[in-house]
Order: C-alpha cells, then structure tokens, then sequence
C-alpha cells in the first residue's frame, strides 16, 4: 500500500517536470521576441532621429521587401512612429504572456507541495 502513494507522487514530478521544462522554452523564446523587439524599436528610433535632422527637401528611400521606393520624410518618419508603436505593444503583450506562463510554474510547484504535505500527514 506504501507504494500507490510513491506512485501518484512520481506522477506529479514527472508532470511537473515536464511542464516546467516546456515553460522554460516558452519563456526563453519569449525573451528572444521581446529582445528583437526591443532592438527593432531602438532600430526604429535611431533612424527617425537621423531622418528628423535633415532638411525638408531631401529625397529619401523607404525599404519595402528587397527593393527600395522613393518617399518624403514625413511619410518615413509616420511609418517608423507606427512600427514603434506596433512593437511596443507587442512586448507588452509577450511580457503578460511571460508573467502568466511564470505565475503557471509557481501555481503548479504549490501544487506539488501540497500533495506531499498531504501524503505525509496521511502517512
């Protein structure tokens, strides 16, 4: 009877193990994407600086795929705002999605912990 016990509580590190292992990966890929993101804003920012410092006349060139097309600054400078903007709240979303899967692991590890106070004080 000693071993059903040991059994159920096998099973729950297993499954605890295996959760947290695939959260980790979800948190680690996380990071990445918020790094990108960050960097993409910092990318975004830089570049409108640089553009805010030339004169109203100059010719600049928007990236679009592999080709480049010809744009005024003010056009340039309200896409860069956007992506800014987008990427922003793109980090928000992941770090919320972060805080949930970390709040996940916490709740699961309680869980655990629970069960075996549970199984000493049967025991």
């Amino acid at each position: 009877m000693a071993s059903a016990p040991d059994m159920e509580l096998k099973k729950a590190f297993t499954e605890l193990q295996m959760k947290m292992v695939d959260t980790k990966q979800k948190i680690k890929f996380t990071d990445m994407q918020v790094d990108n993101f960050k960097r993409q804003v910092a990318h975004a920012m830089l570049t409108d600086q640089e553009i805010g410092a030339l004169p109203e006349g100059t010719k600049v060139y928007e990236s679009v795929g592999r080709m480049f097309i010809l744009s005024d600054i003010k056009n340039v400078r309200e896409g860069l705002e956007t992506k800014q903007s987008l990427c922003k709240d793109k980090i928000k979303s992941l770090e919320t999605n972060k805080t949930y899967l970390e709040q996940n692991i916490k709740e699961s590890e309680n869980n655990l912990r629970e069960l075996i106070t549970q199984k000493r004080t049967v025991s």
